[in-house]
């Protein structure tokens, strides 16, 4: 009993320690999105230019985020995580750097940023397949998983605040704060995380491997489409929403510095407080999983669309604040829905493949609602309206959890164990 309190106790550490590398890599990107409008004037780019200080980021991550996932399968994942976190440092140091001294920085913070995304690949999603290795029992890698995402959305609470915080200061000190970040997070991982050791044997062939992946999507790929559809959608919505309401908080209402990240994280706590509670309650209930990611993306859709109607800084708030709880409740599901229905051989592949789902809307999102906020805030509204109806549409259609609450059996349509 008592080397079983002490394995426990470890890996409640261990799970901390795992959870501060989606803290760090959320603050590195959102701590940026309320200092934009501050770096549009400083270096006197477009609103467009500007977003592409969180896009570039956000598409290198895209492209190495499957080498990532493959990587870490074969080689494990702290071998991928940690170099990864050192990567993402060095993007921090030589964009905080041209900042402080280059005459044109605005190339080589991009420079900075690619680096950036590179690490990004390789640390923030290798995270979930990591807890689904940790812990055998679905309620236990489900109740992790949610604190997992709690995390990441705790780092988009606390983003608005000390982005805007350290910017007052010194308008490029947010890039010199991600590598001391990250720093904390390579010494967690390095001395409190202990991977559950592979069996020794000889790695699969990379072309065998590949024949794996695609046997799992031929058999799965309904829901694994509506996952990753599902997953990219949510990220373009808050990501495009955090934007917009940078740009209308300061350029309207002349709400800027920490006043503004504080008014940001709002509806991001409200974001975190969803995660981590929807984390603990929905344990194995798959069907619980279904209707809350499809009612919760309705509240997103029904929030954001009776915003059009409205020309309030406070109506505006406490809307997106309801779209926030609708965002939180169901990134917990999703991120339990995949981790549990793939096997660990080709876990980290698979869910990296999500990851890059969802950066495709991290990436995406500012830009198109710099693009949509030109042409109309309303038309706006509605494009991302229409995006919830599709997110519902596809969760109602895609996923389909077996009759069962418990435990899926090896006959189910979904979340089958034998690694597809």
């Amino acid at each position: 009993m008592i080397k079983e309190g002490i394995a426990m106790q470890h890996k409640r550490w261990a799970v901390v320690s795992i959870a501060s590398i989606p803290l760090v890599m959320t603050l590195g990107n959102s701590m940026l999105i309320p200092v934009l409008p501050t770096i549009e004037k400083k270096l006197d780019i477009t609103s467009f230019q500007v977003s592409m200080i969180i896009t570039v980021y956000s598409i290198v991550a895209i492209v190495l985020i499957p080498v990532a996932g493959y990587l870490s399968d074969r080689l494990g994942r702290k071998a991928i995580i940690i170099p990864s976190l050192i990567i993402a440092a060095v993007g921090g140091i030589i964009s905080g750097w041209a900042g402080w001294q280059a005459e044109n920085p605005y190339w080589l913070i991009l420079a900075g940023r690619t680096l950036q995304g590179i690490g990004a690949a390789g640390a923030s999603p290798i995270v979930m397949p990591l807890i689904g290795d940790m812990f055998k029992s679905e309620t236990e890698v489900s109740k992790n998983l949610g604190i997992i995402e709690t995390s990441n959305t705790l780092g988009k609470v606390l983003s608005p605040v000390l982005g805007a915080l350290l910017a007052g200061i010194i308008w490029f000190l947010p890039f010199f704060a991600i590598p001391a970040f990250c720093a904390l997070s390579v010494v967690l991982m390095i001395f409190l995380v202990k991977a559950p050791k592979k069996e020794k044997e000889k790695p699969v062939p990379f072309k065998e491997f590949v024949q794996g992946v695609k046997g799992i999507f031929k058999r799965h790929a309904k829901w694994l489409l509506a996952i990753f559809i599902i997953g990219g959608i949510l990220m373009f919505i808050l990501f495009g929403i955090l934007f917009y309401l940078s740009d209308l908080l300061e350029k309207k209402h002349e709400i800027d510095g920490l006043k503004k990240g504080l008014y940001l994280a709002i509806p991001l706590a409200a974001l975190c407080i969803a995660s981590y509670i929807t984390g603990k309650k929905i344990k194995e209930n798959q069907i619980l999983m279904k209707w809350l990611i499809v009612s919760s993306i309705g509240f997103l859709g029904g929030a954001v669309f009776i915003n059009s109607f409205f020309d309030n800084v406070w109506v505006t708030m406490g809307l997106f604040l309801v779209g926030g709880i609708g965002i939180g409740i169901s990134l917990p599901c999703l991120d339990a829905i995949i981790t549990e229905g793939i096997g660990k051989e080709e876990r980290g592949t698979i869910t990296s493949i999500y990851s890059s789902m969802r950066f495709i809307g991290v990436a995406s999102g500012p830009p198109a609602i710099a693009l949509l906020i030109g042409a109309s805030e309303k038309i706006m509204f509605y494009v991302l309206t229409v995006l919830c109806l599709i997110g519902v549409f596809v969760s109602l259609k895609g996923i389909h959890p077996p009759p069962n609450k418990g435990k899926p059996n090896e006959g189910d349509t979904i979340w089958k164990k034998s690694g597809g």
